[in-house]
């Protein structure tokens, strides 16, 4: 985030209002800096021309679904389908298809230089580790979408996570918040009332595919557990830190002024609620206040 601002606005502030001119010159320069970033550009040598943040983490969502979906061996009339599927969630004007189909073409490709465009794309987000976490939760999303993740398309996360500054550890830890996760989704947990059941999931593994499988419909307790990166013999204080800080990381406007495009707006939020739910859920189970 850049400091400019915030110099400017407490030298002036501070010069005609003193003290309190000085906190008002520097909230306001602060807003100034904060909409400087959000606008501001960044150089991609992959995309060949200056970017927004936010178009730059729209380019580079879908040239990697495009790598992602070739990675399976061919792109597939269903990987296409999910790719325009994701493209109507997002609600994309004529010319934002335009450069999602084009990235995802270019994904497709076999020499389409992978680290290089995730490294590049981590300098572009300032290194934000939430935003970054952000896009990474978006590819495991979309992988997900066919309710299978094949041993080839997780190496291709691996690659991204290891590019995103992610352990191994907390890689996988990922993979289970998200496949638990969508339990979450809406149409699902939000409409009963706040009720779970007693269940788990199995992720296991099948002729070199991953696949979520349940053994209840509906979310349960350990699903609950999952998206939060809990145990259940956790305390509660522990708990709702966990749940404060993915729901600080996972903030819809935060991560919209830090570079997520307006149109993935709604995922963020979807994001954030499966969280809410999931921590009401325990709380539910647990007796907590």
């Amino acid at each position: 985030m850049n400091f400019f601002g915030k110099m400017i606005g407490f030298i002036v502030g501070w010069r005609f209002g003193g003290f309190f001119g000085a906190i008002a010159g520097l909230i306001l320069g602060h807003l100034a800096d904060k909409k400087l970033y959000e606008l501001g550009s960044v150089n991609s040598t992959f995309f060949k021309n200056k970017l927004t943040r936010q178009s730059l983490f729209m380019q580079t969502t879908f040239a990697v679904l495009g790598h992602l979906s070739k990675a399976k061996g061919r792109v597939t009339e269903d990987d296409i389908a999910l790719a325009t599927s994701l493209m109507q969630q997002l609600n994309l004007d004529d010319a934002g298809r335009r450069l999602a189909q084009e990235a995802f073409n270019r994904g497709k490709q076999a020499d389409f230089p992978l680290r290089q465009v995730i490294r590049e794309f981590r300098l572009g987000c300032g290194q934000r580790a939430d935003l970054l976490r952000m896009f990474l939760s978006v590819q495991v999303k979309a992988a997900f979408m066919d309710n299978e993740l094949q041993m080839a398309e997780k190496e291709v996360l691996q690659i991204v996570a290891e590019e995103l500054g992610l352990s191994r550890f907390q890689f996988e830890q990922m993979l289970a918040m998200e496949l638990a996760a969508r339990h979450f989704s809406r149409g699902g947990f939000y409409q009963q009332s706040g009720s779970y059941q007693q269940g788990s999931y199995q992720g296991y593994q099948q002729q070199g595919q991953y696949q979520n499988s349940y053994q209840q419909s509906g979310p349960t307790l350990d699903d609950a557990y999952k998206v939060l990166g809990v145990s259940a013999t956790d305390e509660q204080q522990t708990v709702k830190r966990a749940y404060r800080r993915l729901m600080n990381e996972n903030h819809p406007d935060k991560l919209v002024s830090k570079g997520l495009p307006p149109e993935m707006l709604e995922m963020a939020k979807e994001k954030a609620q499966q969280i809410q739910a999931a921590y009401d859920l325990i709380c539910k189970a647990k007796g907590w206040k």
